[in-house]
């Protein structure tokens, strides 16, 4: 126990001294978030727009009952329309109102690129409604957001939050095997550990618990920062959750075996695995919903492990609806690759003389 404690903290060091596993691993997911949460916003529903409003005559009973009806909207009134103007510019203000008795007057920032759909369609649901009023007209339809199941209400920031620890939880796996392990081996290190009473099942058992402890940081620093920083809500089943990282990084390891057992240089071992790892990224729906893709992209799409791991971190942390049962086939599904290909990995991987 004490050989394997020693193992363990060798593992650690080794991995805290590899610079692309340590990037991938704790600090890409960080740099995504703090990206697209400081980009984009990461509060999710609908934001409140504070609107500047001057009135050129007297006051509109019926623009106060719309206004007041737009839950969206905090009124901030201005008696000239120079300080209403000067507030738009330094974004004090999202959007500007003047109303001269007969005609709605919308002032808006055009550099505030990013915004101007929502804030046109705040403009657009005032004038809308506004018009129904002055006729003594109601809408037909009024459209009420109902979320349904056990998941809350998903935004795209909510999405993508389970998706970038899905793909650290990858890359920890990957890199164990395809860059750390076929290093060991090119520099003869693992001739020199396999002639000990050591066993490969240690080896392998050492590295797999220092990349499961990192896969589980990662993940959380990567959830905690999205809840404190943007407030987003999740809703994790903590033990699905540990089920799920350990499936993860299981399966993850195993993929890695198989780049191994292809590319035996570690330089080109790992560069393949960041490669695969890439692609993945981009068409397993972490930043967007594979839906988007043409339909030869969406087929490929399902057979890339990371579309299904992704899927099962929103599914354990609540922004997505999925069965148990599938839930289950995904983590059985990677359980079996990892657990499968260990003894492939023992055998082909870390066994004296084989190069």
């Amino acid at each position: 126990m004490k050989a394997f404690g020693e193992l363990l903290r060798t593992q650690t060091v080794v991995f805290l001294r590899d610079k692309l596993a340590l990037f991938f691993t704790l600090f890409f997911p960080v740099v995504f978030i703090l990206i697209f949460g400081f980009v984009w916003g990461g509060v999710e529903g609908p934001e409140k727009v504070t609107l500047g409003l001057l009135l050129v005559g007297e006051r509109d009973a019926v623009l106060d009952e719309v206004l007041a009806s737009q839950n969206t909207v905090m009124v901030r009134r201005y008696e000239d329309r120079a300080p209403l103007e000067a507030d738009i510019a330094k974004r004090v203000l999202g959007l500007g109102l003047v109303w001269d008795g007969e005609v709605l007057l919308f002032l808006q920032d055009p550099t505030r690129v990013q915004e101007v759909y929502a804030l046109t369609e705040v403009a657009q649901g005032i004038t809308a409604e506004m018009d129904l009023r002055r006729q003594g007209l109601a809408p037909v339809v009024r459209v009420e957001r109902v979320n349904v199941g056990r998941t809350l209400g998903s935004g795209w920031f909510s999405m993508v939050v389970p998706g970038i620890m899905a793909f650290s939880v990858l890359m920890s796996g990957l890199l164990a095997v395809s860059g750390r392990i076929t290093q060991m081996k090119e520099r003869r290190l693992l001739d020199r550990l396999l002639v000990t009473p050591m066993s490969p099942t240690a080896l392998l058992a050492a590295i797999a618990g220092v990349r499961l402890v990192a896969g589980f940081l990662s993940t959380s620093v990567t959830l905690g920062l999205a809840v404190i920083l943007f407030r987003v809500q999740f809703d994790v089943n903590w033990a699905l959750y540990a089920l799920f990282v350990i499936a993860a990084t299981l399966g993850s390891m195993g993929l890695g075996t198989l780049i191994a057992l292809l590319v035996r240089r570690p330089s080109s071992a790992s560069t393949v695995a960041s490669i695969v790892a890439q692609i993945m990224l981009f068409l397993a729906g972490v930043y967007f919903p594979v839906e988007f893709l043409p339909v030869f992209l969406r087929n490929l799409s399902r057979a890339l492990p990371l579309t299904y791991m992704a899927e099962g971190m929103r599914f354990v942390t609540g922004v997505a609806d999925l069965s148990l049962a599938r839930f289950a086939l995904i983590t059985a599904g990677l359980l079996v690759v990892g657990l499968g290909l260990f003894p492939v990995l023992s055998r082909y991987v870390v066994s004296v003389g084989r190069r």
